[in-house]
């Protein structure tokens, strides 16, 4: 999940028993994201082997996982292991997952079913998008994470690519966004200006956002280049909360000052003793 793009967050404040108010100097600024390519080498789909890579540093004080392995329909192979992992150490833990256009093998399987009437191509899509968001709705649920909220990555994705009619893809991303809040989680975009305006077009949602400053090789960044990334326009109208920086072998996060208190970090994370 590298690449230009950065999502913001939080949308909705946690039904249940209140967290305990922390300073804002308690609050956690620096963290991590994690998915399939620190799974063990060997494992996953052919065209997503992971990698083998190391996981988060001892600074980071919270976690966002991953939940597929790259494209839609394929859960990341050792999200178990990750989540022990955070759980372990006492993190605070969100989640993300790629969307991806589906294949035609796909909205033939799924296109016929879900909210909206199977009466044209574009339903069909968002229909499928919707169970695009259920599997992985179930992929959390087989680990036991009971999440408020999932950052929904949109970038360019060679292995399941977008497609030329930004409509079309909208009607995909329309279908995820609608099965994540049937299922009553809030949502936020991890993208960036050039890729959004490429796949979605000119659309507004008006979501939290977790933007990127990139990484090595291809620019030289670093905690001041993430610290800018939360203060930039606005891809489709939301708050930036997250920022991002990465080298070749981790990513780097940032919550940004507008998401610096009790309430936002509780909608954005499962919180150490929620975990399971």
């Amino acid at each position: 999940m590298k690449w230009l793009m950065a999502l913001a967050v939080l949308a909705g404040v946690l039904v249940g028993p209140a967290s305990p108010s922390l300073a804002v100097d308690e609050i956690p600024r620096k963290g991590a994201d994690v998915s399939w390519p620190n799974c063990p080498k060997g494992m996953g789909i052919p065209t997503r082997r992971t990698k083998g890579l190391p996981m988060p540093k001892k600074h980071a004080k919270f976690v966002i996982i991953g939940v597929t392995n790259g494209p839609g329909f394929h859960p990341n192979p050792c999200i178990a292991r990750q989540v022990r992992w955070v759980q372990e150490r006492g993190l605070h833990l969100g989640t993300y997952a790629m969307t991806t256009f589906p294949k035609r093998s796909q909205i033939k399987r799924y296109g016929a079913q879900g909210p909206w009437p199977a009466t044209g191509h574009r339903n069909r899509l968002r229909n499928t998008g919707v169970a695009q968001a259920q599997f992985n709705l179930a992929t959390l649920d087989r680990v036991g994470l009971k999440s408020d909220f999932i950052w929904v990555d949109v970038e360019p994705y060679p292995v399941a690519p977008w497609t030329s009619n930004r409509k079309n893809n909208k009607a995909v991303l329309d279908g995820v966004l609608r099965g994540y809040r049937d299922a009553g989680l809030d949502v936020g975009f991890y993208t960036s200006p050039g890729p959004w305006r490429d796949i979605i077009g000119t659309a507004r949602y008006g979501l939290p956002e977790w933007r990127t400053a990139g990484g090595h090789p291809w620019s030289r960044t670093d905690y001041g280049s993430a610290r800018k990334m939360c203060r930039v326009t606005s891809v489709q109208g939301g708050p930036i909360l997250l920022a991002q920086w990465w080298d070749t072998k981790r990513d780097y996060d940032l919550l940004c000052p507008a998401a610096r208190t009790t309430a936002r970090l509780d909608s954005l994370f499962i919180n150490p003793q929620e975990l399971p």
